[in-house]
C-alpha cells in the first residue's frame, strides 16, 4: 500500500490540492499488499459492491468521500456504511481531486483527447507553474465543425448519461477551437472568453450564468454529465498504475451520475 500512495502522491502531489479538499490515503493499512485497485469517479455503494466483486484491494477515487467534516461514521449513516463496508472487507479508499483536475496529465487532458483536441495549453495555468499545469485545457480540433456536429461527437464520445450533451450557441457556429473542463466548470466561463475560444464544453452549468455569458459575447457553450466528463481520466489512471506497479487494474463503468431519467418533447431550435 505504501507504495501505491507514494506514486499517487507523486503523480498527483497533494500539494496541488485546492485547500478546502480532502486527498490522499483514507483508509487502510500502510502494509497492506494491493494486488488489484479499481478507479473509480466516485466512492458510493455501487462502487464499493463492484470492489468487493473484482476483489479489488483499493479503490482509487476522484471524488472525496469524506469532504466535509462529520461528527459520526456510525453504520446508521450513509458515509459511516460505505466505510464499515470497506473496512470490514479489507478495501482500501484513496482520492485524488483537484490535485488531479491541475495535474499534466490530468482529468482535462483525458476528456480534451476524447474531442481529439491537439496543441493543449491549460484553460486557467497553476501559479508559478512552467509545467504545463492548470485547471481546463485549450486545444484545436482536427478540422473545423458546427457547433451541433461538435455537440453530436462529444455525445458519442463521452460515456453515454441520461443527462446527455447539451449546447448553447447558434447550431451553425464554427468550431475551431476548444477549451474542456472535467467537472463543475463554470467558474472558468470568464477564462474561455479571455482565451478566445470558440466552443466551451463542461458539465453543472446553471441558467443564469450561461445567459449572461452568451450575451456577453462568449463563446458557445457544452454541458455534459459530470460523471461523463471526469470518466475518461480513470482510464489514464489505470494504465499509468499498471506501467509503474505490480497491480492489476479495474476501471469502472458503473454510471453515479444522479441523473436517471430525460425526456424532451421539443426540437432544438434552428
Amino acid at each position: 500500500m505504501a507504495e501505491v500512495v507514494a506514486e499517487l502522491d507523486r503523480r498527483y502531489p497533494p500539494a496541488w490540492a485546492e485547500s478546502w479538499d480532502r486527498v490522499g490515503l483514507v483508509l487502510g493499512e500502510p502494509d497492506a499488499h494491493v494486488r488489484r485497485v479499481l478507479c473509480v469517479v466516485d466512492c458510493v455503494p455501487e462502487t464499493v459492491e463492484e470492489a468487493l466483486n473484482v476483489r479489488a484491494d483499493l479503490i482509487v477515487a476522484h471524488h472525496p468521500l469524506l469532504l466535509r467534516g462529520v461528527s459520526s461514521v456510525a453504520p446508521t449513516t450513509y458515509k459511516g456504511r460505505i466505510i464499515h463496508r470497506l473496512i470490514k472487507n479489507d478495501v482500501a479508499l484513496f482520492v485524488a481531486h483537484t490535485n488531479a483536475d491541475v495535474a499534466d496529465p490530468g482529468v482535462s487532458d483525458a476528456l480534451a483527447a476524447r474531442l481529439g483536441l491537439r496543441d493543449l495549453r491549460p484553460l486557467r495555468p497553476a501559479d508559478d507553474s512552467g509545467d504545463g499545469r492548470g485547471i481546463g485545457r485549450i486545444g484545436r480540433l482536427p478540422a473545423p465543425v458546427t457547433l451541433a456536429d461538435l455537440t453530436l461527437t462529444a455525445a458519442r464520445a463521452l460515456p453515454s448519461t441520461a443527462w446527455g450533451v447539451r449546447a448553447a450557441g447558434p447550431p451553425d457556429r464554427i468550431v475551431e477551437t476548444v477549451a474542456v473542463c472535467g467537472g463543475a466548470g463554470d467558474s472558468f466561463l470568464a477564462d474561455a472568453t479571455a482565451a478566445g475560444v470558440d466552443a466551451y464544453l463542461t458539465a453543472d452549468l446553471r441558467h443564469h450564468p450561461v445567459s449572461e455569458h452568451l450575451a456577453g459575447g462568449g463563446p458557445a457553450l457544452l454541458d455534459a454529465a459530470h460523471w461523463a466528463t471526469e470518466r475518461p481520466w480513470l482510464d489514464d489512471l489505470a494504465a499509468y498504475l499498471r506501467a509503474t506497479l505490480d497491480v492489476e487494474t479495474v476501471v469502472s463503468d458503473v454510471d453515479t451520475d444522479p441523473w436517471t431519467v430525460h425526456q424532451s418533447l421539443k426540437e432544438p431550435r434552428p
